[in-house]
């Protein structure tokens, strides 16, 4: 009998209260007003966006002598396709947060001066574009009084580390760093956002046509799966060979119209793996707080 890779399963109301009470308490610990957020209209931030103004909004009722916001900004480059831009704006009316949007790509350039080498490479040039805007974040809400709020999840995050140190991995909490990408969905069909937003194919949006698929080579359910395997005592061989690991993985290495990184479901893992341990190193030096949520397993 197959011995199953659990999954983690959560109750969206619960864990939606406990998110909403862990940002409410990281703000009014430095008694500021709120937080910023970068909204790019992906199911992360607007997820986020959604938890954050939810929490706002039922606090806000027993303080109207010191409301809580939160404010939005939309900050795109060359490099975005016009569809994020606009879904950020939407989802930014759906929820009816204030947002602003500044095109970042003049101060991009700016950095011609001073790092002209960044310019030859797409990679380089993504990880300066992600700074960039931290760096707007961060300044936004210091001049307001407020905390540069995290959209990364624990896929992402904590599991491969697919983010930039000083770039949209510096912030001052990270409310859905508990939940995987697949958990981030269901709670994003709990708070009511659009269908399309759940579903869109992730995207930093630091190069032209950039998914998250392409350059892993894989999606993060793939990591979810693996992660769990792992943490819940599988060894490397069992992870390996597992058949909900092998029925996942090996579709995705063979996808058709699609450039596959990896040819087998162990370079797959090896991958995820690396990663990781890439993943543990920056969380030593960036680690932002993370609310306790209630997950079970099945």
């Amino acid at each position: 009998m197959e011995h199953k890779i659990k999954l983690a399963k959560m109750n969206p109301k619960l864990v939606a209260e406990q998110i909403g009470d862990f940002i409410i308490n990281e703000v009014l610990q430095c008694n500021y007003t709120g937080v910023v957020i970068g909204l790019s209209g992906g199911v992360d931030s607007s997820t986020t966006a959604a938890l954050a103004k939810r929490a706002f909004d039922k606090y806000n009722k027993s303080h109207p002598d010191k409301p809580l916001d939160v404010k939005a900004y939309l900050l795109p480059t060359h490099t975005n396709d016009p569809t994020d831009t606009r879904d950020g704006v939407r989802i930014a009316e759906h929820l009816k947060i204030d947002y602003d949007f500044l095109s970042i790509q003049p101060v991009v350039d700016s950095y011609k001066a001073t790092n002209p080498e960044a310019f030859e490479s797409s990679y380089h040039m993504g990880n300066l574009m992600s700074r960039v805007r931290a760096n707007i974040l961060s300044t936004k809400a210091a001049t307001e009084l407020k905390l540069v709020i995290g959209t990364g999840n624990k896929d992402e995050d904590f599991g491969i580390g697919y983010y930039t140190m000083f770039g949209d991995g510096a912030v001052h909490m990270s409310p859905i760093g508990g939940l995987s990408k697949r958990l981030v969905r269901q709670m994003a069909r709990y708070l009511g956002l659009p269908n399309d937003i759940v579903l869109r194919d992730p995207t930093a949006g630091l190069k032209i046509g950039q998914t998250d698929f392409y350059d892993l080579g894989y999606d993060y359910d793939v990591v979810e799966l693996v992660m769990e395997g792992f943490e819940q005592g599988f060894s490397y061989e069992e992870v390996i060979s597992h058949p909900q690991v092998v029925r996942i993985v090996e579709p995705q290495t063979m996808m058709q119209g699609k450039i596959p990184k990896h040819n087998s479901v162990k370079e797959v893992i090896d991958d995820i793996l690396c990663r990781n341990r890439i993943a543990r190193k920056k969380s030593e030096i960036i680690h932002p707080p993370i609310p306790r949520i209630t997950l079970g397993y099945e």
